[in-house]
């Protein structure tokens, strides 16, 4: 079983970032293709993804765009997964979900659609703060016991200095950072990433060492590398 949690690094712009946080040990690499300042063009993560290690989970970030588009795209630059992070419909979702390998669905901190989740067809579900890439905090609480942690993705305004707390409290699947790792908007900082990746780490092993068996006591977290 894949160690936990799963690291996504969320945000990325460029063939560099992506090598050096596939290097650091990043798990999971994100490329926007909804209107952003990191906004990414199918092309040029096409070339990136040719180059990032087959174990290594790459995620399409959509918000909002066609059902038809998403799948078009994830599969074109052959994506290992879609992140849905507008208000698409249950409809919308199941239908992508249906048509490419992985799909996690995002919502904000307390919507309440959060409640209808399993509805969504999708593996995992996304909690992420009020404005995505703002790198503002939201009040973890609103998390809590919302989806099977072993399918939950944390997100929103951590950084090395909160992760480790963040992991304890919750226990999730994947923690997902962007601002948290950047010296400026769109461009990786080799020792943020570093910082964050060896606490996510850290606290991975705090929980693991304080709640043994936990893995075994249900069922396993989806596995992009056996089931897709």
């Amino acid at each position: 079983m894949r160690e936990t949690p799963v690291i996504k690094i969320c945000g990325v712009t460029s063939e560099g970032d992506a090598l050096l946080a596939v290097g650091l040990g990043a798990d999971a690499l994100g490329f926007i293709f909804a209107p952003s300042p990191r906004q990414m063009t199918a092309g040029a993560v096409s070339d990136i993804v040719k180059r990032v290690p087959p174990e290594v989970l790459t995620v399409g970030v959509f918000r909002d765009e066609s059902p038809r588009r998403v799948v078009e795209i994830a599969n074109t630059v052959g994506l290992g997964a879609v992140q849905l992070h507008g208000h698409e419909t249950i409809e919308d979702c199941q239908w992508v979900a249906a048509r490419v390998p992985l799909t996690i669905k995002a919502f904000s901190a307390g919507e309440s659609a959060i409640s209808r989740f399993e509805e969504f067809g999708c593996q995992y579900l996304l909690i992420d703060g009020k404005n995505p890439g703002s790198g503002e905090v939201f009040d973890w609480r609103l998390a809590e016991g919302v989806v099977d942690h072993r399918r939950l993705f944390v997100s929103g305004g951590l950084h090395a200095d909160n992760v480790e707390a963040a992991v304890v409290h919750l226990h999730p699947f994947a923690v997902d950072v962007a601002t948290g790792v950047e010296r400026a908007t769109g461009e990786k900082d080799p020792h943020k990433l570093d910082a964050f990746i060896k606490a996510a780490r850290r606290a991975g092993a705090a929980v693991a060492a304080e709640h043994p068996g936990d893995e075994e006591t249900g069922p396993s977290p989806y596995d992009w590398l056996t089931d897709r």
